[in-house]
């Protein structure tokens, strides 16, 4: 099938690496340009060489948390490739741990770049977008059922698919899409670290995979894949809606 990627433009938030990067590869691959984000220079020029050059993908060192970095990512967009369809919005993972420990200045700065920055990154996209432009949020499992250990994750993703499925709302009449995407157990550097904090990441995996009905965890290319469906015109009749990519894990409809 023919997604119609062709030329599309992207921009895709925290995405030197892991499910940012994992989408990143696959729109390209497909025909689309991206401008990508990160935080090191370094890490922005490798990807941007894995993703093929500066043909198909463009770079921008840039912080969710940063108010002026949404207007940067736009601006190059439009400066570097002439155009915005849409964009992938993603953030770090909150720091691990439980609710009663997180002091406030934790959650403070985990709502600045997880909530905060997205919202911001959207409205942004937003003013840019014409019909047929979508928008769509990495979020996370925990958004349907709480995670252990991961309390502000818990606390911070249920609002922003919330927020998300308002502004599907608020932006269809435009003909703009909004949806998200819940990973679950996907085989990225922070998942693997999350396992490790048990004291046995082997073990650990090994619990998690039992509790999979498809019995294993996901790679960044098979989540990849799904984020790029859901960006490209083959998806023009898909918003408000929030998409587990997660092998079966979550239990609920």
């Amino acid at each position: 099938m023919d997604l119609g990627l062709q030329q599309k433009v992207y921009v895709l938030t925290g995405a030197t690496r892991g499910l940012g990067f994992a989408s990143a590869r696959e729109l390209v691959a497909d025909g689309a340009r991206v401008v990508i984000s990160g935080r090191s220079q370094e890490g922005l020029d490798a990807a941007v060489a894995e993703l093929g050059g500066a043909e198909h993908a463009h770079g921008v060192v840039a912080d969710n948390a940063d108010p002026a970095s949404a207007e940067r990512l736009v601006a190059a967009a439009k400066e570097r490739f002439g155009r915005l369809d849409g964009v992938l919005i993603s953030v770090g993972g909150p720091k691990a741990g439980p609710v009663l420990v997180a002091e406030d200045e934790v959650w403070r700065g985990a709502f600045e770049s997880v909530f905060l920055g997205a919202l911001r990154v959207a409205r942004t996209a937003a003013a840019e977008l014409g019909e047929g432009g979508v928008i769509a949020f990495v979020l996370s499992g925990s958004v349907r059922e709480p995670i252990a250990g991961l309390g502000i994750s818990n606390g911070l993703r249920p609002g922003l698919a919330m927020a998300a499925k308002s502004l599907a709302d608020e932006l269809g009449p435009r003909g703009i899409r909004v949806v998200g995407l819940l990973p679950a157990r996907i085989d990225t550097d922070r998942v693997r670290e999350l396992d490790g904090l048990s004291g046995d990441a082997e073990a650990a995996r090994a619990r998690a995979s039992a509790a999979i009905p498809l019995g294993r965890y996901g790679t960044p290319q098979e989540f990849g894949r799904v984020a790029a469906f859901l960006l490209s015109p083959a998806a023009s009749y898909l918003t408000g809606v929030m998409v587990p990519v997660d092998g079966g894990a979550l239990r609920g409809l």
